[in-house]
């Protein structure tokens, strides 16, 4: 049993090894124009951050298994390990090459570190009392979406090296607090088998599925023979996948997991929710740079309403959670807050005040907070002990596999009204302009797209047709986003209103018999 002192020390550790990933997720964003600069890759400007999204997706899963078998101790030092030296890398970066590597090398190690935290919350709390700590995971979050831009402008500004040497003397004070507590504190452990052939198969398939969605509508047409034989292998991999779990003694995902109707609903959900979440977190900042002309950095501050109301509402509903014990009412709260949020952003307009969209990201922002630790109480709640790893690690998963599915589907319906905007619009400006500009009509608009400095510099009557077409491509993104939200709130009122248990995971030891049972009793009709 951990003394007071020793799981404040452990969760501060945790809180800091998830601030660091979640951090990375989208510090690099405002920073890529400087590193490209200096780099000179700009034919590589998106791996950056794809890699780590795929590598950090992939693995999570991966994580949750391991830790099951070896313990939580051995596999979360791995990982923040990993993600050190591959921070210190790529601080040592001399070409984007080297830079995509070690950016892949760090989401490798950050799929740990996201998803171990919370499980390793859930091995030293008896699941009542999970949600009033796990709320402030959930802030670290709303922290780390918002200053993540706002920080790596800065750093871009002083050195963009420091974007990833920063994580050195934070992960080494969490990498010291996590070995200094559990190794006091073992977790158990019990006899394993790797399932390499699973791992041979989900990885790939993972990769070739959010590379189709990262590549499709961009770089090449969805009906593209790339992108289409990427689906078909990503679907074929997939197949064999769950074939050979239903037949490994030690299955990466254990199946088992979804015969329960709670759990795989669960997961369900969290998989929508990604694709809705996301498209608050990438798409507003994209108002403001693009609509309103602010920098990076001042579009990172413009967020801090959704960065408070996360902070309020998840903190708020985890010890509302832990003292009545019940979550299944918060995630229908926390959907119909989002979609109400989402909705509120279909207003937006060139004149729309900034208090006004303040007010429309604190809903927002409360609706997600009250939404994702609770959907986290959920799973682990209703999983035996020796499956914790592993059903914590398929929310993650869940959740950044629809967030990066949500960003595809959402890039191409954006782009999908903006061209056809541009194209009714833009001819028509460029007349009123006269013959200095005629060479934009024929140009390339990605250029345009990814650079508020140039939308700014555009003279009025066309700069107008561009911000009008950005303003239209983004009302269509939030409106699918809102009604994708709404899936949500039908799919949460299906979930069982189940109570936490009050007992220990640890009491239980390795009977997860009783545990089952006790399952059955609280789910059976």
């Amino acid at each position: 049993m951990l003394s007071r002192r020793e799981l404040f020390t452990l969760f501060g550790a945790l809180m800091l090894a998830m601030l660091l990933a979640s951090l990375d997720q989208t510090i690099v964003g405002t920073a890529l124009p400087t590193i490209v600069g200096d780099l000179q890759g700009m034919s590589d400007y998106t791996w950056v951050v794809t890699a780590y999204l795929i590598a950090t997706t992939a693995s999570a899963p991966l994580y949750g298994k391991m830790s099951d078998l070896y313990g939580r101790r051995r596999i979360i030092l791995l990982a923040i390990t990993v993600f050190l030296l591959a921070s210190a890398l790529a601080g040592l970066a001399q070409n984007m090459l080297q830079l995509v590597i070690f950016r892949g090398l760090q989401g490798l190690g950050a799929g740990g570190l996201m998803t171990l935290a919370f499980t390793i919350v859930s091995d030293v709390l008896p699941p009542r009392e999970r949600g009033k700590y796990q709320g402030l995971f959930g802030g670290v979050f709303a922290i780390s979406s918002v200053a993540g831009p706002v920080l790596g402008g800065w750093l871009a500004e002083v050195d963009w090296r420091w974007i990833f040497y920063i994580n050195l003397p934070t992960g080494l004070a969490a990498l010291i607090a996590v070995d200094l507590v559990l190794r006091r504190h073992k977790l158990p452990t019990r006899q394993h088998k790797i399932d390499y052939l699973g791992a041979a198969c989900l990885v790939p398939a993972v990769v070739c599925l959010l590379l189709a969605t990262t590549w499709g509508g961009q770089t090449y047409p969805w009906t593209s023979g790339v992108i289409i034989a990427l689906f078909t292998a990503a679907a074929i991999l997939g197949v064999l996948f769950v074939y050979v779990e239903t037949r490994a003694e030690e299955p990466i995902l254990p199946l088992r997991m979804f015969r329960h109707g709670t759990f795989s609903l669960a997961a369900a959900i969290a998989l929508v929710f990604g694709v809705a979440m996301f498209s608050g977190i990438v798409y507003i900042p994209l108002f403001f740079q693009m609509v309103r002309g602010y920098s990076p950095t001042g579009s990172g501050l413009l967020m801090l309403p959704m960065m408070g109301g996360m902070l309020l509402t998840s903190i708020s509903s985890g010890f509302i959670i832990s003292k009545i014990g019940r979550y299944k009412w918060f995630l229908v709260s926390g959907s119909v807050v989002t979609t109400a949020g989402l909705t509120l952003f279909t207003q937006l307009h060139l004149d729309t005040p900034l208090w006004q969209s303040a007010i429309y990201m604190l809903v927002l922002g409360g609706g997600m907070g009250m939404f994702m630790q609770p959907l986290v109480l959920a799973m682990q709640n209703i999983v035996s002990v020796e499956d914790l790893g592993a059903g914590t690690s398929t929310n993650n998963f869940a959740r950044s596999l629809g967030g990066a599915i949500g960003t595809a589907l959402l890039g191409a319906v954006m782009n999908s009204r903006l061209n056809g905007e541009l194209e009714a619009n833009l001819p028509g400006a460029i007349a009123q302009v006269g013959g200095g500009q005629t060479d934009l009509s024929d140009a390339d608009l990605s250029n345009v797209m990814e650079s508020p400095t140039v939308v700014q510099g555009l003279p009025d009557p066309i700069k107008e047709v561009v911000q009008l077409a950005f303003t239209d491509g983004l009302d269509m993104v939030f409106t699918v986003a809102a009604s994708i939200a709404a899936v949500a709130i039908i799919m949460t009122l299906f979930l069982p209103d189940l109570e936490l248990r009050g007992a220990k995971p640890a009491d239980y030891g390795d009977d997860t018999d009783a545990r089952a049972a006790e399952i059955r009793a609280d789910t059976s009709p």
